[in-house]
């Protein structure tokens, strides 16, 4: 596939000339992070990556099971390995508002998770290399300051369903291929559950919408539901502001 040997180079460009040699990637077990973390390797070789992994608790187990097969199967030292449970580190704020709901303890928990992949980048003179895809961009699907935050974003071009066919191309394990897509921040959590479309309704929409300039018509003239256009509007116009901050004078 051509466009893997574009996104190797990318970073092998984008390293070298911010001067480093090193990356870090948060790895959750989920297809966006396997995928970044298989092209840092391709780009900068095994021994210069360094998952880590940051589990909240015994909360989404699997996805550490799933990490640790991308490690196995991209061969990376497990010197360069580091499990880390941000649940010590969590659970003090959490006790602060007994009431506090899921999406603030999820977004809680990305932040927390950004500021230590940042000190253990810190650490090995490394960069954090990314793992958001377009379509969570413009669903504005992430935590600020938390998932969105990286040095390098290697997938922010391509659509979820775009990840998915790289990923098969690159031969990820095929737990990461089938899983259904999920932040871990809750027990039962989906992305598709919390949209209420799935990633393949929403890529091919976002596509007409942003890519094609198509009205809200001539898209639902495709044959889309005119609800679940909506719907995916909606999510991106309710989130539009996260790509605008901080607010400036003008």
């Amino acid at each position: 596939m051509d466009y893997t040997n574009k996104l190797t180079a990318f970073l092998k460009k984008a390293f070298a000339k911010a001067g480093f040699t090193k990356a870090v990637v948060a790895l959750s077990g989920g297809v966006d992070s396997a995928t970044s973390c298989t092209l840092v390797v391709r780009a900068l070789g095994r021994e210069n990556v360094y998952p880590i992994l940051l589990p909240y608790g015994q909360l989404n187990h699997q996805g550490v099971v799933d990490a640790r097969a991308v490690i196995e199967k991209l061969e990376i030292p497990e010197a360069n390995v580091s499990e880390i449970d941000i649940k010590p580190l969590i659970d003090p704020m959490l006790a602060l508002d007994p009431a506090i709901d899921n999406i603030r303890k999820g977004n809680t928990m990305a932040r927390m998770r950004m500021i230590v992949l940042f000190d253990q980048a810190k650490k090995r003179n490394a960069l954090v290399v990314g793992t958001e895809n377009r379509s969570e961009h413009l669903l504005g699907y992430f935590t600020r300051f938390g998932d969105e935050a990286s040095d390098i974003e290697p997938l922010r071009n391509l659509y979820k369903t775009q990840v998915y066919q790289l990923a098969t191309y690159l031969g990820l394990p095929q737990q990461i291929l089938t899983k259904k897509p999920t932040a871990g921040l809750w027990e039962g959590q989906t992305d598709e559950g919390e949209f209420g479309f799935t990633y393949k309704e929403a890529d091919q929409i976002l596509a007409m919408l942003f890519d094609e300039k198509k009205s809200v018509e001539e898209v639902v003239a495709q044959g889309f539901s005119r609800e679940t256009v909506k719907k995916v509007q909606a999510r991106v116009a309710a989130n539009s502001f996260k790509h605008n901050l901080p607010l400036i004078p003008q």
